[in-house]
């Protein structure tokens, strides 16, 4: 390319950044109303034990990837073998997809932090204050926009001084935030009963779909099939361990939905009475329910504020791996510089956002396959591209490239005792598993299940 790639500058950074990417705003809501829905305690165990064998194997398969080619997903597969570029090729159409309507919903998280702490609280919890905000069609565009630039001022300066710097101050201060909510929400009167509900498993609700939805939500938090971390990989120096790092981010991503859940589900458990319609899906949960938890709250106001505080930086952390995914890409294909690369991107995002965002108001009557614009993006990517594209990472791999091309990159730099395990999982098991998932999925967003 005749540039030198940027680099992490530390093992810590490397993993702050990629620990950032994957915890965003699917750990905030996301894992607390499935942890709710399928018996708290029983989901909990089953979420740790595939995190340690199917998240693990995926993402050190990812970032080997990265590492080992020094290319983005785009020229990863192809470096390794010209016959499966494609599947680099899908992987980058997902962050493509992802980006604008991510930042269209961290934009949302911004008026309401800003309402919180302005002490509209009141009108923030108000019954209609949601739909009617996103259905205007100026005033989430301007928030949304704010959050695109938020982002790209931090990737335009690059791995070291941008990403690696932000995420290792905004990692940090989230950790201490989400602590520090908890601790309050739990020791509000009546929140015991939440905590027990969250906490201890119930074996009447441990069924395969529970074991799905597990599945589902590990492989979309862990930032995999994005294209993200086989990027996060290219920035990885030769020497850091590997397997270690990736342990890391495990932890990191799991610690923080455990205590996203321990936020929200006592909170709301007691706001409801107990009542499971109260833990909504999305942005029910997050823009509706919750604001009116903290209005009936003594401090609600600040307590509101620190947690949209916190869940901003949460979404900030991932659109700048996505926003970095496609400048690295943008980078590795026609050879810009991160500037021009990252300005061009911004204004892709700015486009296809403010067309989500009016899709919500403007372009409501716009539907595919009876979903708005917002709903569609997330079914294409999440639901369709993602498991594919784990799928094929795990084929090529598996048998194209051969276990050993991963395993020799992740021993150059530590030891790699589970490589054993690793081989079955990424042959056998992970694929199974992913095709489950990609059937679950389609057949729930597609109306011919439901759970």
């Amino acid at each position: 390319m005749g540039q030198k790639r940027d680099t992490f500058s530390s093992k810590l950074g490397f993993i702050f950044a990629a620990a950032g990417s994957a915890v965003g705003l699917g750990n905030l809501w996301r894992f607390p109303y499935l942890a709710a829905k399928y018996g708290g305690g029983i989901f909990i165990l089953v979420y740790l034990l595939l995190a340690v064998s199917f998240g693990f194997t995926l993402m050190i398969t990812e970032v080997s990837l990265g590492r080992k080619t020094g290319l983005s997903a785009a020229g990863a597969f192809k470096k390794l073998d010209n016959r499966f570029g494609f599947v680099g090729a899908l992987a980058c159409i997902v962050p493509f997809i992802i980006t604008p309507y991510y930042c269209v919903i961290g934009g949302w998280v911004i008026k309401y932090m800003v309402s919180f702490l302005s002490g509209h609280v009141g009108t923030a919890a108000g019954d209609d204050f949601f739909t009617n905000f996103i259905a205007q069609p100026v005033e989430p565009i301007i928030w949304f926009a704010i959050f695109v630039l938020l982002t790209s001022v931090v990737v335009i300066i690059g791995v070291q001084k941008g990403i690696e710097k932000a995420s290792t101050i905004l990692m940090p201060v989230l950790i201490v935030l989400i602590i520090a909510i908890s601790l309050y929400c739990i020791t509000r009167p009546g929140a015991a009963a939440g905590v027990k509900y969250y906490l201890f498993p119930d074996i009447k609700h441990f069924s395969a779909t529970t074991v799905l939805a597990a599945m589902g939500q590990l492989f979309y938090s862990m930032s995999l099939a994005m294209g993200i971390m086989i990027t996060y990989g290219s920035y990885m120096k030769k020497d850091d361990d590997l397997r270690d790092s990736v342990r890391k981010i495990e932890i990191f991503d799991t610690l923080i939905a455990f205590l996203a859940g321990l936020l929200i589900v006592p909170s709301v458990f007691v706001f409801s009475g107990g009542s499971k319609d109260a833990l909504s899906k999305g942005p029910s949960l997050m823009f509706i329910t919750l604001p009116k938890v903290f209005d009936s709250m003594n401090l609600g106001g600040l307590i509101g504020g620190a947690f949209f505080i916190l869940v901003l930086f949460a979404a900030l952390t991932s659109s700048i791996s996505l926003l970095e995914t496609n400048v690295s890409i943008v980078c590795d294909k026609l050879h810009w510089g991160r500037k021009k690369a990252t300005i061009a991107i911004t204004i892709y995002v700015l486009i296809i956002g403010g067309l989500v965002s009016l899709g919500f108001g403007p372009l409501s009557f716009v539907k595919i396959l009876g979903m708005g614009l917002l709903d569609f993006s997330d079914f294409i990517s999440n639901s369709v591209l993602m498991p594919i594209v784990a799928m094929l990472t795990c084929i090529f791999v598996g048998f194209i490239v051969k276990p050993k091309t991963i395993i020799d990159e992740v021993e150059n730099s530590g030891s790699f005792k589970e490589k054993k395990f690793y081989v079955v999982m990424l042959k056998w098991i992970a694929p199974i598993c992913l095709a489950l998932i990609l059937i679950f999925a389609v057949s729930e967003a597609l109306g011919f299940i439901t759970v």
